[in-house]
């Protein structure tokens, strides 16, 4: 099959689960002989812009602000976009506040859902009309819901079925004002006629995007997340220092000032004397002010000598970063539909501990590899993390379950071939309702 697989971009500024769930995908599915061709949107997936493979950015991220703040610029040279459009001028983009951020792009967000009746349809035909020249796709995949605005074009010039993705559109969603919320909700229903099958990351999100959007069951299917066990080092736990990782946007909304409150709250058990926090993830400039007091706050404990600001997330140095921690949390404050950084964490042999939201009770009862807690305070976490931290036994059985886990449940191969078939399937029912 050739697998055209469109994915909005993040430009690297930080660690982006569904960016690299997307990448992992595509070379698994490159592994089982299928032809895929990676489509970034926005921004490149990542800062070095390895992604691209010689495929250009569509819906360029600055161009496409400005014709939707001033539509005067939809009339400027074409050299003015492709200067926009450059991969040094996205890359600064990435870093800009904002650039990831639903509120404040309500307008560009229902434009983008509306498709061909939006302010960027001519966009819209420039992407659709580079896949018809370039490629011979068998079917097309939208990595989330709120691409929904492309479906119906794309089907109409292409003749192939849509596939698309669900994960964490809530979240985007949910943190715009409320009519504009409403709006994208109704827009990503009604555009949903138009895509052959979702695909969920977890049961919960299943569900929850099923009541959300109206989904027929028929068109909705679970696959969770994979990755591959070979590309991680297993360090047993209880083998590393007892330090307290963090992988993630370092931000508000993913509790990292949870965690460290948490952190100085245990500072303050002698039987946590030697313990460290590792912290990663990148962050965009919407967060500069927020890390700042968070470093002010430790600074006041008198224990910031004691975190370590793990700069690299990519490649190497999250690898690096996995060698540091024997335990790690991601205390997002509102759950997430899965967060890949958990099976990441897992595949080194690091047990997490989750608070009880979203996904994360499924993903860690199907693993057995880290513990959840509840309500999510400080309080609440400090103690999770006493429990898994100092009891050895515990923690070693959970770092064992969890590396088994992911050939068990997570392997990214056997997530790859699950995902073949439901292509099949919806190409089968495509040549099927041709012939008749």
């Amino acid at each position: 099959m050739q697998i055209i697989h469109i994915i909005p971009g993040s430009g690297g500024s930080f660690y982006c689960g569904n960016c690299l769930r997307d990448s992992k995908y595509v070379s698994a599915l490159r592994a089982l002989r299928h032809e895929v061709i990676k489509v970034p949107m926005y921004l490149p997936l990542f800062a070095d812009e390895h992604d691209l493979e010689g495929v250009p950015v569509f819906y360029g991220a600055i161009s496409i602000y400005l014709k939707q703040l001033w539509p005067a610029f939809r009339h400027a040279p074409a050299w003015a976009g492709r200067l926009l459009n450059s991969g040094p001028a996205l890359k600064a983009a990435s870093r800009f506040a904002g650039s990831t951020r639903a509120a404040g792009l309500e307008e560009m967000t229902v434009s983008m859902l509306l498709g061909e009746d939006g302010q960027q349809g001519e966009e819209l035909d420039q992407l659709a009309n580079w896949i018809g020249e370039h490629c011979r796709p068998d079917v097309i995949h939208l990595s989330n819901a709120l691409l929904l605005g492309l479906a119906h074009r794309i089907r109409e010039k292409l003749n192939v079925p849509v596939v698309c993705s669900l994960q964490d559109e809530d979240v985007w969603v949910n943190a715009m004002h409320s009519d504009a919320a409403e709006e994208v909700w109704n827009l990503m229903s009604r555009k949903a006629a138009h895509v052959d099958a979702f695909i969920a990351v977890s049961s919960h999100y299943a569900q929850l995007m099923k009541s959300r959007m109206g989904l027929p069951a028929e068109k909705l299917h679970t696959l969770y997340l994979g990755v591959d066990p070979g590309e991680y080092e297993y360090i047993p736990a209880p083998e590393k220092p007892k330090n307290i990782g963090f992988l993630s946007r370092m931000s508000h909304e993913n509790g990292l000032d949870i965690l460290i409150d948490a952190f100085i709250w245990l500072s303050t058990d002698p039987e946590a004397a030697e313990t460290r926090l590792v912290l990663s993830g990148g962050s965009t400039r919407d967060d500069a002010g927020f890390i700042k007091a968070q470093k002010r706050k430790l600074k006041k404990a008198g224990i910031l000598h004691r975190v370590d600001f793990h700069e690299d997330f990519e490649g190497e140095g999250r690898k690096a970063f996995f060698r540091k921690v024997s335990v790690m949390s991601v205390p997002v404050r509102k759950g997430e539909a899965f967060g890949l950084y958990l099976l990441e964490a897992l595949a080194s042999g690091i047990p997490v501990v989750q608070p009880e939201l979203g996904a994360f009770p499924e993903i860690i009862c199907t693993s057995g590899g880290g513990i959840t807690y509840e309500p999510n305070t400080q309080e609440s976490l400090a103690l999770a993390l006493k429990e898994a931290l100092f009891d050895s036994r515990r923690l070693g059985q959970m770092s064992a379950n969890g590396r088994e886990a992911i050939t068990r449940h997570f392997h990214l191969h056997d997530k790859a071939a699950q995902m073949a078939i439901i292509y099949e399937q919806v190409i089968s029912r495509k040549n099927a309702k041709t012939l008749s």
